[in-house]
């Protein structure tokens, strides 16, 4: 058996690691990848829920390494594009509106024209509703239904499910108990406003596997807004004396898998080991976004 000194063990470490060194350099090779610029894509954020009227915003899409700001916020809102709703019966010309921000920029929404009475148009339930939008010379257009609302049977407060490192201790969460309609194709999108807060989504559900069934103690998290800096460990719960309205949208198949593939695809951003997925829109001709119809029940609580 041969045995190597100190020194001469380390001398024999750094020459392989310089032969290592200059055989990986050596297989280097330069990848150049050509990204190919596409033409941007409509995108449409549109609702109808009962009793109030459709809110259009059109935008189009930025490239991937563009510098986004406030400006170039801006100016991807779609101008003086014609965009009408029918319920089949009475069809209503939508009005572009300019909203100041209070960082004195513009956003532009799309809602009915305030000033003609006669032809405004509120959301009913049960009815179905199409949209058309025509941009630039080309009409984009997309269908939706205000489903008839089958709400919560309870809703109470309690004590968190389970317990998160930095949940304070007087956090509550609220829970319900539903009783799915016996018919198949139910599905579910719930808003929550805390206080003054404006509303934020919370979760989606489908009855795909629980039809007919009724489902207990029902996980209803407070929605939030969705930023770097939120403790979310916190936020998704309520504590004693919030005043809460928890908005309780019944929306159809189409809206459903927009949202549902739009979510999924916002949790396995940036995880190189998901499956790409693409969100699934319902406007037709290449648009991107959602047409949405949503069949409201609002309960006001307060958590206690």
């Amino acid at each position: 058996m041969r045995y190597y000194s100190k020194g001469r063990s380390i001398r024999v470490l750094i020459v392989a690691l310089l032969f290592s060194a200059l055989f990986f350099a050596s297989c280097e090779k330069e990848v150049k990848i050509n990204l190919t610029s596409t033409p941007p894509q409509l995108v449409v954020q549109g609702s109808i829920e009962n009793g109030q009227p459709p809110f259009v915003v059109l935008t189009t899409t930025i490239g991937f390494f563009s510098n986004v700001n406030l400006s170039t916020i801006q100016n991807i809102f779609v101008h003086d594009a014609v965009v009408t709703v029918s319920d089949g019966t009475k069809t209503t010309t939508l009005k572009e509106y300019q909203v100041d921000t209070a960082g004195g920029n513009q956003f532009s929404v799309y809602s009915v024209d305030t000033s003609n009475l006669s032809n405004i148009l509120l959301g009913e339930l049960g009815k179905g509703y199409t949209l058309k939008i025509v941009s630039k010379g080309v009409t984009y257009s997309a269908v939706t239904k205000i489903p008839e609302p089958k709400g919560l049977d309870t809703v109470w407060f309690g004590p968190p499910a389970f317990s998160r490192r930095k949940t304070p201790k007087n956090a509550l969460e609220m829970f319900g108990n539903y009783s799915d309609p016996d018919t198949a194709g139910n599905y579910v999108r719930y808003f929550t406003k805390r206080n003054d807060e404006p509303y934020y989504a919370g979760a989606l559900f489908s009855d795909q596997l629980v039809n007919g069934k009724k489902i207990s103690n029902i996980d209803l998290f407070a929605g939030y807004a969705n930023s770097a800096d939120v403790e979310v460990d916190s936020v998704i719960y309520f504590y004693p004396g919030d005043t809460i309205k928890l908005k309780w949208c019944e929306i159809d198949k189409g809206v459903y898998d927009f949202w549902n593939t739009f979510q999924f695809s916002l949790q396995s951003g940036g995880n190189p080991f998901s499956s790409p997925i693409n969100i699934k829109s319902n406007v037709t001709n290449g648009a991107l976004g959602v047409w949405a119809g949503y069949g409201t029940i609002i309960t006001t609580l307060v958590a206690h």
